[in-house]
């Protein structure tokens, strides 16, 4: 059976003042939509530790600083839904953009330190917005616990702090990162890869992982990190952002695996921007 789709805020909380009436806990998945796998896992998490579960959907114009990419961004809100519907969700909030975004919005939340390397340097401006957004449907929703994917382990330490330091009553669950049979992690830009271009993706995977078996036996990172870039270009990337090996708490730089540690990478592949990491 599929959920209702709510579009107003007032429905929204309607809803969930009745959950909260019965001592019932909420759940939040917070999308874009062009949901996969990796989406669904999340779902599952949450129907697993809540009572009633949210899935949101809001393709949020302030964490693009491409139009382009904003522009090509899948919106597949009717077959979303469908995939929605075997897992029992109690509500699908896909809000109208004046409910996140009324006329004269004047605020911005902002997180200072995480977002300042890896996707804060090559994406401006970007978690500004998901920072924003985030903090308003965790307000909307009420929830008790979110769910974000580890493959934007960055994103997900960014909305940790950001709800640790406003005080919003919220516990930030990160779930494993869902990957296709070759390695390449799940993700809707996939959608918009050729069939070369999927092959191409596939070898982000394996150099990681050549790359942080190496580190787990003491090599330092930099050369490292030099050949993994040319394997990349050698596999078929067009363009590598970055290779970066950082603290898995704070994000400061590594040089050397010593304590526990992300490995991340950011390159393009057939015209679309591929982001990846892997626990070291």
């Amino acid at each position: 059976m599929t959920a209702p789709i709510l579009r107003r805020l007032s429905d929204l909380r309607a809803l969930t003042a009745n959950w909260r009436k019965n001592g019932e806990a909420i759940g939040v998945v917070p999308t874009m939509g062009a949901l996969h796998p990796g989406h669904l896992s999340l779902v599952e998490a949450a129907k697993n530790g809540t009572d009633r579960v949210i899935v949101t959907i809001f393709v949020n114009p302030t964490q693009f600083n491409n139009p382009e990419d904003l522009a090509n961004y899948p919106r597949t809100e009717i077959e979303d839904a469908q995939k929605l519907a075997p897992y029992g969700v109690d509500a699908i909030y896909v809000p109208d953009p004046d409910e996140i975004y009324p006329q004269g919005f004047a605020t911005t939340v902002s997180v200072t330190g995480l977002t300042s390397v890896m996707e804060g340097e090559f994406r401006p401006g970007h978690f500004d917005g998901v920072a924003t957004v985030v903090a308003k449907l965790f307000l909307q929703t009420q929830a008790d616990r979110a769910y974000f994917g580890e493959k934007d382990y960055q994103q997900l330490l960014v909305v940790r702090r950001m709800a640790r330091d406003l005080d919003i009553p919220i516990e930030v669950i990160g779930c494993p990162t869902v990957r296709e049979p070759s390695g390449l992690a799940m993700s809707s830009r996939n959608q918009r890869l050729s069939p070369e271009g999927v092959e191409i993706a596939a070898h982000k995977h394996r150099i990681m992982l050549d790359l942080a078996n190496a580190l787990k036996n003491g090599a330092p990172f930099d050369t490292l990190a030099a050949q993994a870039s040319t394997d990349l270009l050698a596999a078929g990337f067009t363009q590598v952002e970055y290779i970066q090996l950082r603290c898995a708490e704070s994000l400061n730089p590594l040089t050397h695996a010593d304590r526990p540690a992300r490995l991340f990478a950011a390159a393009w592949a057939d015209g679309v921007r591929l982001i990846d990491n892997i626990p070291v």
